[in-house]
Formats: C-alpha cells, sequence, structure tokens
C-alpha cells in the first residue's frame, strides 16, 4: 500500500477534478451523515462497519454511497460506479493520484480503493474548515492488524489538539509529528510559514497531499525526528501530537507502530519533548502538546510533570483531562492496533500481559493523559505553573481561552496590586451567580460563580468577592469597589484588598473577569 501521488508528479488539473467531484457529489461530513442516518453514523464512529454497509448498500448509485464504500469502508465497487461518482477525475485520473487500483478496464470490473479519503469539518479559534483528508486505510476496511508505519487519519486526539490550540496570527509555526498533516493545515490558516516534520517518508508524503488538496500553498514538511530537522531556528507556535503511548519495549510479541510509539521507555519522550522545546521557542512563542504520563506508587501526577515544567525553564500548564488505571491503558492500545481478544486470544493475552509487566516493573499505578501548554515568557517576573485537573465538560474550541488566559497571565505578571487597583474590570459576558439560601434567610450560604464557556469553571466567593465582581461594570477602579464594600461591611480595606486582590488575578487570568 502506497500513499497518493506527491502533488510535484500529479498534474494541478487532476487536483482541481478530485476538489470539484467531491463536492459535487455532496461528499462532506453533513452529507455523508444525511446519507447514513444516525444509528449508521454512530456506528461508524464506533468502528463497526456493518450498519454503514447496509446502508450504502441498499443506496444504488447515490455518489456518496460510493465513495463511502470505496474510500471509507474499503468495498471494491464498479469502475463504472466510480467513474459515476468522480466524472471529472474518472477512474483513470484516481488511479494516477494513486487512489485507487483497478481490476481491468472493464466498465464492471472491481476498482478497490488503497487509501482512506474521508470528509473534515472542524471549528478551531480560528473559525471552521471542510477539507478532505487522505490517510492509510484503517482496520475497519482492512479487516487486519494494522502496519507499522501505517499513516493514521484524524482521531480524537487530533481534534482536541486543533481546537485547543491558540489561533491568534503568528510568524513561523512548526507541528512535530505532522503524521497526515492536519494541524499544519490549521496553522496553514494564522502563520505565515508553517513547518512538518515527521519519523515517516509515507506520512510526509501524505502531509504533502493533503495540502494540495485543501489547495494550500506547499508545506515546508522535513524528515527527522522529534526537533533535530528544525535544530537552531526559532519558532512562534509549536504544535505537536507526538508519538506518546506508553508501550512495552522488552516484550518481543508487541508491536511498535511509528503514529504512536517513539521507542521510548516509560514517558519519557513526552518528557524530552517539554524540557527541549524551549531550545526553539521564539521569545513570547507558545508550544502545545498532548500527552501520557505515569503516575507512580508514593507519587502525584502533578509532582512528575511539575517536575518536567521547572526543567523547562519556560510557563507551564498541564490540564490532566483523563486518568486510566494501566489495565484499561493497555486495552486501549492493544485495540488501536487491531488486535482483540476475539480475532487473536494468544497474541491478545501475551500482549496484556507484557503491558502490565512493564507497568510494574515501574511501580506505575495510573496514566494520566492531558493538554501540555508552554511560553516561552516575553518579560521578566515568575514562571507561571499551573497544573489542574479538568475532567469534566469544556466548551470546545478551547484555544481562544487559552490564548486569552495566557495574555492574561502575562499582563498580570507585570502588575504590582497598585496597579491592579487603579485598573477597571468588567464580568465577562458569560459568567452567571448563583445564591443558595435556606429558606427564610436573608444572606446566602453560598454564592457561585459559573463560566459558561471554555473550562466551564465554578468559583465559590465569600461576600466580599460575590459583592467586588458584583460591582466590575468598567466604571468605578478596582480599589474604589475595595473601598466601598470595607464601609459597607465595615470593616478594614486592606483586610478587603487582601481578599479580593489575589481572587481578583484568578478570576482574570480564568477569563470570570475582563479589563475595561
Amino acid at each position: 500500500m502506497q500513499p497518493p501521488t506527491s502533488p510535484d508528479a500529479a498534474p494541478a488539473d487532476l487536483l482541481d477534478a478530485l476538489r470539484t467531484d467531491l463536492a459535487a457529489a455532496g461528499f462532506t461530513v453533513a452529507g455523508v451523515a444525511d446519507l447514513l442516518g444516525p444509528v449508521a453514523s454512530a456506528a461508524l464512529h464506533r468502528e463497526e462497519p456493518v450498519p454503514a454497509l447496509r446502508v450504502t448498500a441498499a443506496s444504488g448509485a447515490d455518489p456518496r454511497a460510493t465513495l463511502v464504500r470505496a474510500m471509507v469502508l474499503g468495498v471494491p465497487v464498479p469502475a463504472s460506479r466510480l467513474a459515476a461518482a468522480l466524472p471529472a477525475l474518472g477512474v483513470e485520473g484516481a488511479q494516477r493520484l494513486g487512489l485507487v487500483t483497478a481490476a481491468g478496464a472493464g466498465a464492471d470490473d472491481e476498482v478497490r480503493a488503497l487509501v482512506d479519503l474521508r470528509p473534515y469539518e472542524a471549528e478551531d479559534g480560528a473559525g471552521a474548515v471542510d477539507w478532505w483528508i487522505a490517510s492509510d486505510l484503517g482496520e475497519l476496511a482492512t479487516g487486519g492488524a494494522l502496519r507499522t508505519d501505517h499513516v493514521l487519519g484524524v482521531g480524537g486526539a487530533s481534534t482536541t489538539l486543533a481546537q485547543v490550540t491558540v489561533r491568534d496570527p503568528r510568524g513561523r509555526t512548526l507541528d512535530l509529528g505532522t503524521g497526515c498533516g492536519i494541524q499544519a493545515l490549521h496553522a496553514s490558516r494564522h502563520s505565515r510559514s508553517v513547518v512538518g516534520t515527521d519519523v515517516s517518508s509515507r506520512a510526509l508524503a501524505f502531509a504533502r497531499f493533503n495540502a494540495a488538496l485543501a489547495g494550500l500553498e506547499a508545506l515546508d514538511l522535513r524528515l527527522g525526528s522529534m526537533l533535530e530537522p528544525v535544530a537552531g531556528e526559532r519558532f512562534d507556535l509549536v504544535v505537536s501530537n507526538p508519538p506518546f503511548v506508553i508501550t512495552p519495549r522488552a516484550a518481543g510479541d508487541v508491536p511498535t507502530y511509528e503514529y504512536r510509539d517513539a521507542g521510548r521507555t516509560g514517558d519519557a519522550v513526552v518528557a524530552d519533548l517539554v524540557t527541549s522545546v524551549c531550545d526553539v521557542l521564539a521569545p513570547g512563542g507558545v508550544a502545545q502538546l498532548l500527552g501520557n504520563w505515569e503516575v507512580r506508587r508514593g507519587e502525584r501526577w502533578d509532582e512528575r510533570v511539575g517536575a518536567w515544567l521547572d526543567a523547562s525553564g519556560l510557563d507551564g500548564w498541564v490540564v490532566q483531562r483523563e486518568l486510566q488505571d494501566p489495565a484499561q491503558y493497555a486495552e486501549t492500545w492493544i485495540r488501536d492496533g487491531g488486535t482483540t481478544p476475539d480475532r487473536d486470544p494468544a497474541a491478545w493475552r501475551t500482549r496484556y500481559g507484557a503491558w502490565l509487566d512493564d507497568f510494574a516493573s515501574r511501580d506505575v499505578e495510573a496514566i494520566g493523559f492531558g493538554i501540555v501548554v508552554l511560553r516561552r515568557p516575553a518579560s521578566d517576573g515568575p514562571l507561571l505553573r499551573r497544573l489542574e485537573e479538568v475532567t469534566g465538560t469544556v466548551r470546545q474550541p478551547l484555544g481562544p481561552a487559552i490564548g486569552a488566559s495566557l495574555g492574561a497571565q502575562e499582563v498580570l505578571r507585570g502588575q504590582d496590586d497598585a496597579v491592579l487597583a487603579a485598573s477597571r474590570l468588567r464580568v465577562a459576558p458569560d459568567v452567571t451567580e448563583e445564591r443558595y439560601l435556606r429558606p427564610g434567610d436573608v444572606d446566602p450560604q453560598v454564592v457561585l460563580l459559573r463560566q459558561g464557556g471554555g473550562f466551564g469553571r465554578t468559583v465559590r466567593a465569600g461576600t466580599a468577592l460575590a459583592g467586588f465582581v458584583g460591582a466590575c461594570d468598567g466604571e468605578l477602579t478596582v480599589g474604589q469597589i475595595v473601598g466601598a464594600l470595607a464601609a459597607l461591611l465595615g470593616v478594614d480595606a486592606a483586610g478587603v484588598a487582601a481578599e479580593v486582590l489575589p481572587a481578583a488575578r484568578g478570576l482574570l487570568a480564568d477569563g470570570l473577569l475582563l479589563t475595561a
């Protein structure tokens, strides 16, 4: 199985014809969902093809059905059906692009897809995107385990990273471990130039094809491991969905996959990236990556990851989104490679045991997954250290909220209490207040400030803080509000300031308060 033909070797008119045909066929996320219906769509999302196979078989000559069967489900289709679905490109053109192979030249001869090609829609901090993304056919289409140099399409981790990435204008952006190129495509919309690196030449071929199909100018794609291809260069934004999966190294029967395994023991690849990305970050530059980390016996997750942040010399903000025990983790990634207990029970047991033995050798009790945000400060001051667990629902895309928080914290870094007291603040429009009182009480026992967007944070406020936030309408300064509260409550203004000002900094950093 080969990647699509390089855009350098593929005539531009073939790519134009493919784009035209896919759009005309309604081969979009909405179009495919409309064809399949909610039941088959949901099943396909769970990697269960049977409902989609039944729907598309009953859909006759609908070009969407032909394209889903061929390019997503991996089912051979008659050449005449594919020609009707791709009238401008034709079967021969699809062959020249390396998308399909044909059993013969007849109209009834079967045509089989060589790649997975499917529509992609997403909403990031810069707005909506609508592309088609090519990658290797998965086990759903091939019916077997993945090849070790498999090039993954857009998965849940890819979507998460795209949604949490800051999207303000950037000069140079680096997509480290670009894979099929999805992060580089997103970055191209708000970056002057984008460099993508990967250890897989096959992955770079897919990335090059996807960029050309999206109508983007050629990306600067480089072959090499981690930061080696960009040594000595500086970037304003680094994004990475690195090969962070923790895989047993001593067991010979456990396959490794280029797209997820870095060949390192434990969580060393994430630790190394966190501590070395400072070498390529320009002042004010931001790095955002996903990762796994081990939680070892007698150690909290934030102690281990916090030590990485300390060694980085950068501002650091880590959000742990999920925690799995070793058995859950092993099951997830053994299945991801295409091994299941019903398909190959002996391999399943052997690999399961290898994963458990590997974790036990390092006293690993759990494995965390989350988002790491790093920044080279543009000004002097104490480094940001924030490690938190947010496992609930968040409002995507998070990129704007993360960018706003980083900006607020950079401003707050240089502000003493006198400067803050002279500023005017207002409550963010998505913040609501909840009060809980016992029947007959005049004063509430609990006041909650609840954020509707971003991380959806909830802050419990005391009497002074609740009164302070309620008065933040952009008219009075922070100091004036503090003085008024002190008079109203009959207490010393310094005591109110000691309670309110640190809390106000936190609310500004989290976006519940904004500068007026």
